[in-house]
């Protein structure tokens, strides 16, 4: 049912995609509030500033000063443990000049037209490190719009011209006659013009002017969490509040069939079972109710067959798929195409060949998946609490159940102990559960789920198996390179819309399957789809943490059979893009490249991420009789241009580094017979503490626009422990995650 709901709401978006004009408004209300979108008109902007005068706080659409001086932010990006709730303030409050000891942060409101993503199609939507990227420049130049207002309040009000005044933090200087007004003091008077000033780029700060971007600005919400008094949606509770749990199908799309729910309604505070579309809900008093009520109904519940991953193995399936990528006869679609590859390779002095495969992996973000709907008597409005990556698609969804205006979905949007992906996009079946059962109930729920429902009922990374080929000119230049992934779909599944829009290609499996910045001049990638009907969806590093693998162990298995250093290789094939130069070279400065480690391997890897620059260099050693490898050094350099947060780039990092351990040497979901094997961290391995390597980061800062650092490192970690393995004992490592056993059969 979520997904159906899902398609439908991302078809009806589409219809709404198109280019936003260039209209920009500012609102004036209580104190100095400012509005300032494209292609936003007063009504939608003026809800914004309505909403906020019913909470009694003084806010608009973006920026409110109050007379007292406190000047109150919206941040438009989920806060789930990345920092843009204080990196996206920050930017405004950069070329507003703003005191940050002044300024408060407030979620913003799900109104598209305002706070809408550029980046996602004006949808509010946080995902793949991309919030900076894409709200950088408009909050840049919004920030100067309001300073300039009121610097030509402040003008009028000290009868000078404007070219006399400057700011500083909070102020407006005339340092002609020493006179200053705070913007508390102007916001008492000040008149807000209806229509925007132009504020053109060559105007902004120069980044040597800046103040708070780049200076390691603590994040807002790190305090709450440290005192216990941060909130997220699992902490709620409301007055005359069920609890609720789900029995899930086993397969998707598959429904209940007979239910018998005898058991179920003797457990002491259960309330009433609930056939929903996907499986059979449980309410009760207690959370521990609800959970033993739907352990009650575990063998009590038959299922159809309706889902098409009935029968699948995805250890038998990986085989198909890599007999499909090896098989030139297997037809494949074109991803993405540099020169002639097809028509250069069969004129190589000479080929060489590989083959890699990445399984299926689990999210496993901290906080289980949790929310609470409130639905009115008469099912005509929902109240909802829930930490999620969209803000939109957590209004739709739910508007899109009970058949009502979106408008009358009221959201609470908390923190989040961690999305990776699993909070976004059309990954709301937590909250329509909630919504569903409280529709059900006539009154307020929570439903919660387990680990092991998370676990079994997660949407994963998809499985993929890769086959490449490069051809080398008489001099044993690289000149020629293919790359064929065959790979579970995973945009026709989460994102349909955007699969068709794009003449079928699968952005979500196929980013990053290219060999972006090095110089081979014929180059094609190429897409084989299969679909098992599993779940599927983006996850930390999305499909760059398959295709990277590939392509870094690749690359370095090329510089081993020309007989030259991996570090050297690269930077031959990094000859035209210096910024890449740089992060390669330095990382192995501080790695100490070269330099023999009694009983340890080094291993390199190198990508460009969505236009981010990364190096990292493993340094790990085996236990030959456990096969267990341990990774006791990773060396980073990261350039993602301007970081606004320096320090929290390093934090960043370094959790995408813990991220990419797991995958790379435990983190694993096998599917028998259309249903997932594991279901909690015991047989689901994340790394421990006691795993986790040292870490040593150095973020290269530029004046290049932002291009991320979320999840840029994660790709790194499995090629450069791959070649650390390569260069320790000779075995290659082609097969993630690189489990004890596979290890034991790669050494012999």
């Amino acid at each position: 049912m979520t997904q159906h709901i899902a398609i439908e709401i991302l078809n009806a978006r589409s219809s709404r995609r198109q280019v936003l004009s260039r209209r920009q408004v500012m609102i004036g209300a209580a104190g100095l509030t400012f509005a300032v979108a494209l292609g936003v008109d007063r009504r939608a902007a003026g809800a914004a500033v309505l909403a906020g005068e019913r909470s009694g706080k003084a806010l608009s659409p973006w920026v409110s000063i109050a007379t007292d001086g406190t000047i109150t932010i919206m941040s438009p990006a989920t806060e789930m443990g990345q920092g843009s709730m204080t990196s996206l303030p920050l930017i405004i409050a950069e070329e507003l000049d703003a005191d940050w000891s002044k300024v408060r942060v407030v979620p913003a409101p799900p109104i598209d037209a305002i706070y809408g993503n550029p980046g996602f199609g004006g949808m509010m939507y946080t995902a793949g490190s991309n919030a900076v990227t894409s709200y950088y420049r408009p909050l840049r130049v919004f920030g100067a719009q309001v300073r300039r207002v009121l610097m030509d309040n402040a003008g009028k009000k000290l009868g000078v011209p404007l070219e006399e005044l400057t700011t500083e933090p909070s102020a407006v200087v005339h340092a002609k006659s020493g006179r200053k007004l705070s913007y508390g003091e102007i916001a008492a008077f000040a008149e807000v013009p209806d229509k925007a000033p132009e504020v053109k780029p060559e105007a902004l700060k120069k980044p040597s002017e800046f103040r708070l971007i780049g200076k390691d600005v603590p994040r807002v919400e790190l305090p709450g969490k440290v005192n216990g008094s941060a909130r997220y949606s699992i902490d709620v509770q409301v007055p005359n509040m069920l609890y609720g749990a789900v029995l899930r199908a086993p397969v998707e799309g598959s429904v209940p069939d007979k239910i018998d729910d005898a058991k179920a309604k003797v457990i002491a505070g259960a309330v009433r079972i609930v056939r929903l579309p996907y499986g059979v809900g449980v309410l009760a008093e207690t959370p521990w109710a609800a959970f033993e009520a739907r352990r009650a109904l575990t063998q009590s519940v038959t299922w159809s067959r309706t889902g098409t991953a009935w029968g699948f193995d995805s250890d038998k399936g990986m085989e198909r798929f890599a007999a499909d990528a090896k098989d030139p006869a297997r037809g494949a679609t074109e991803w993405s195409k540099i020169g002639d590859a097809r028509g250069e390779m069969p004129k190589a002095s000479s080929v060489f060949e590989a083959e890699y495969r990445c399984d299926y992996a689990y999210h496993a973000q901290m906080e289980p998946l949790n929310a609470i709907a409130s639905v009115s008597p008469s099912g005509d409005s929902v109240e909802i609490w829930a930490g999620t990556q969209s803000q939109s698609i957590a209004c739709e969804a739910p508007a899109k159940v009970l058949g009502i205006a979106r408008d009358k979905v009221k959201l609470h949007d908390m923190l989040m102990g961690g999305g990776f992906g699993r909070r976004g996009n059309r990954d709301v079946d937590f909250i329509i559960d909630a919504v569903l059962l409280s529709k059900e109930a006539g009154r307020p729920v929570k439903v919660m789920w387990t680990r092991e429902d998370d676990v079994q009922n997660g949407r994963f990374r998809p499985i993929s198996a890769h086959y490449l080929k490069a051809g080398f000119d008489p001099s044993g230049k690289l000149t020629a390179w293919h790359h064929r992934i065959a790979v579970d779909r995973v945009g026709p599944y989460m994102d349909p819309v955007r699969y068709q829009m794009s003449g079928g290609k699968d952005f979500i499996a196929m980013l990053g399957g290219e060999p972006r910045g090095y110089d081979v001049p014929h180059q094609l990638v190429e897409q084989l789809y299969r679909d098992t009907g599993v779940r599927t969806n983006p996850l930390r590093g999305i499909s760059f943490t398959a295709n990277k693998f590939a392509i870094e162990t690749f690359i370095d298995e090329i510089a081993l059979k020309r007989g030259i250093d991996p570090v050297k290789f690269r930077l031959e094939l990094l000859k035209n893009t210096p910024r890449a130069i740089k992060v390669v070279e330095r990382v192995a400065e501080m790695a100490n490249w070269g330099k023999k480690r009694d009983g340890r391997g080094l291993g390199v890897a190198f990508i460009d991420y969505s236009g981010s620059q990364l190096a990292g260099i493993a340094e790990v050693s085996i236990d030959r009789a456990s096969g267990q490898i341990r990774l006791h050094d990773f060396w980073c350099t990261i350039d993602c241009g301007v970081a606004v947060q320096p320090d929290n780039v390093v934090a960043q990092t370094e959790s995408s580094i813990v991220y990419g351990l797991g995958m790379s040497l435990s983190e694993r979901i096998t599917v028998k017979n259309g249903v997932v094997e594991q279901s909690n961290f015991y047989d689901y391995r994340v790394p421990r503490m006691n795993e986790v390597p040292a870490m040593h980061i150095e973020v290269i800062a530029t004046d290049n626009h932002p291009t991320g650092a979320g999840q840029m490192a994660t790709p790194l970690i499995a090629p450069a422990i791959s070649n650390a393995v390569m260069q320790l004992t000779g075995a290659r490592l082609r097969h993630t995650p690189f489990t004890p056993e596979r290890v034991k059969a790669a050494l012999g």
